[in-house]
């Protein structure tokens, strides 16, 4: 169990080390004025989401499945768990609107400024800070 929780540790840390640079591209991408600039922030944005974003949120789908179906019957009966599950969820939904925003720049369809992003970009620091404070305080 303590492989499997490693690996998912590690999963989770890569995962949104990804969710917390993409924004930031975004950010800079929005701002670039020539086509030279716009095009390196594509690539960079394609082989961020998936080469790391993407493959790392998969696992950690795999490994802290893993862990719940090991542990079901303590996790299932801890209020705790259900919360960053709930949290997990958010995260996962922050991810696709990663995705979506990156095809919209990528197809020059963006309408949200560098601004939007700069405040998007903030948000799965929140998730993050529950997410931990829930798996190691055990509020409830």
């Amino acid at each position: 169990m303590l492989w499997i929780k490693a690996f998912h540790i590690i999963s989770v840390i890569t995962w949104f080390a990804a969710l917390f640079y993409l924004p930031r591209l975004f950010v800079y991408h929005t701002m670039s004025e020539d086509d030279i600039s716009r095009e390196r922030f594509k690539i960079m944005e394609r082989k961020l989401l998936r080469g790391i974003a993407n493959p790392s949120m998969i696992a950690v789908f795999i490994f802290g499945g893993w862990m719940s179906y090991l542990g079901w019957s303590y996790y299932s009966t801890q209020t705790w768990y259900w919360c960053k599950l709930a949290l997990v969820m958010l995260v996962t939904i922050y991810h696709h609107a990663c995705v979506a925003y990156f095809k919209q720049l990528r197809d020059h369809k963006c309408t949200k400024s560098h601004v939007f992003f700069r405040w998007f970009n903030e948000f799965p620091v929140l998730l993050l800070v529950g997410i931990v404070i829930l798996v190691v305080v055990k509020p409830f």
